[in-house]
């Protein structure tokens, strides 16, 4: 129900063209108008469909579609593009005259570009509070004259919470480095991102201080200035229902005993990664949902035929499931017979696990997936990360299998005693539906108040 003092208050959100970033603001967006936020939405022409099915159907939302240069599916990457189109988002800005504009990491200019139209500018950060303070800090290069090192990533910046323990493997550093190359002769990510966070006028972190709060508090000491919590954003019940071919498939196991194994849309495994991976999921002896993505360029029905393991599926067929493609991963982590999830890490699959009274395994592949299955495995200790190599990241078989086995078999034993009870802990707290709607509330309260302040007390 919408609240009084919210009614006036109005907000841009402008993020970043992939769904994997759009995802969290389409979240946030229909929170806010649950709460009588109104909302506009920026996006360019190709997802505006896919965002219309999602945003709530209100008066309060609307989605304006960006127009692009004609050339760019030609000469541009996404970055690039909408570092081009500076002077539309300045127009559309100043007829629209928002409370706020929430962007994202890419549109570091946004910050000066809204300033010079009196508009706040908030950084909204959908990754979790411990993976920007590991990686997005400015104390990250304080003590260096050139970009990190691998072995420089491998530790924490300077000023870390103590209490801590996280510590990356030499593969897990390695992938970090891109942040701190230019593809295009632009700034590299990293520079991005921190121009965003020190130019913004406050920082909205999808987070809370349950999860991650001593995080939290290491970034206020970095960026000195206003940090907004929007909880963890825990989805909606989905709508609709399970495609019957899998509801029968799923129907026909006991509760929470099937394996539900995903890594999104943008996460593509090796050859090498495949096999292992499959063959550790049956040496379980559980019965698995298994899905498998690859480049749209690719031909994906053929590449699983080639790349799952000889006789793997005819061994399987009785309690195995293999697919290529988009599935309706709520409704299935829904699902009374699933009761793991096998995950990439990602923060807002995480929270739709948890959220389902699902076990978590993690196979971390890239960007904040390291850090959030530190969050969940170390910190948390409500969930098991597979156990792979320093310096390559290899896993076999075998580890895949000891950590299910770990949530799903050994549970009367340490670890897995200690796991579950800590999920279940996790579980209650975010199926709070009071819990999680006062996160909303107490944010719309703070950005009213924002809102009211000076510009120029609230901008750096």
């Amino acid at each position: 129900m919408a609240t009084e003092s919210a009614h006036q208050l109005h907000v841009v959100m402008f993020p970043f063209p992939a769904f994997g970033h759009i995802s969290p603001f389409i979240q946030l967006s229909n929170k806010l108008s649950f709460h009588g936020v109104r909302v506009s939405f920026f996006s360019i022409p190709d997802y505006i469909s896919r965002i219309k099915t999602l945003l709530i159907p209100s008066p309060s939302i609307q989605i304006i579609p960006l127009q692009l240069p004609p050339d760019r599916h030609q000469h541009l990457n996404p970055i690039q593009t909408l570092d081009l189109i500076q002077p539309q988002i300045k127009t559309l800005l100043s007829n629209l005259k928002p409370n706020f504009v929430l962007f994202d990491f890419s549109q570091h200019w946004l910050p000066s570009l809204a300033s010079e139209i009196g508009i706040k500018s908030l950084f909204f950060s959908m990754f979790s509070g411990i993976a920007s303070a590991y990686i997005t800090v400015p104390a990250r290069l304080s003590n260096l004259l050139e970009t990190p090192t691998v072995s420089d990533l491998k530790d924490p910046p300077l000023g870390f919470p103590e209490s801590s323990s996280v510590r990356l493997k030499t593969f897990q550093a390695e992938d970090y480095l891109c942040m701190f190359k230019s593809f295009d002769g632009g700034p590299t990510v990293f520079n991005r991102v921190l121009t965003g966070w020190t130019g913004c006028s406050a920082i909205v972190i999808k987070s809370c201080e349950e999860l991650d709060g001593c995080y939290l508090d290491y970034l206020k000491t970095q960026f000195q200035k206003p940090i907004f919590l929007t909880g963890p954003l825990v989805p909606e019940p989905p709508c609709g229902q399970l495609e019957d071919r899998w509801a029968k498939w799923l129907g026909q196991f006991p509760p929470k005993s099937v394996i539900f194994c995903s890594f999104g849309s943008e996460t593509f495994l090796k050859d090498e990664q495949i096999r292992e991976l499959s063959l550790g999921l049956e040496l379980t002896g559980l019965p698995f949902f298994l899905v498998l993505n690859f480049p749209e360029n690719v031909d994906g029905k053929a590449e699983l035929e080639r790349t799952i393991p000889k006789g793997f599926l005819e061994r399987v067929k009785d309690r195995g499931v293999v697919h290529t493609g988009w599935v309706q991963q709520q409704l299935i982590l829904a699902h009374s017979s699933v009761g793991c999830y096998l995950t990439h890490s990602g923060f807002s699959s995480l929270i739709e696990a948890l959220a389902n009274d699902c076990q978590l395994v993690l196979l971390p592949f890239k960007g904040d997936q390291f850090i959030n299955a530190k969050l969940m495995s170390q910190d948390l200790k409500t969930g098991v990360e597979v156990n792979r190599k320093d310096e390559d990241g290899y896993f076999g078989k075998e580890d895949i299998c000891e950590a299910v086995k770990t949530v799903m078999v050994d549970v009367d034993k340490e670890p897995g005693r200690s796991i579950r009870a800590n999920q279940e802990k996790w579980n209650r707290f975010l199926v709070d539906n009071k819990i999680q709607d006062k996160f909303i509330s107490d944010l719309v309260a703070e950005l009213k108040s924002f809102s009211g302040q000076p510009f120029s007390t609230c901008t750096r």
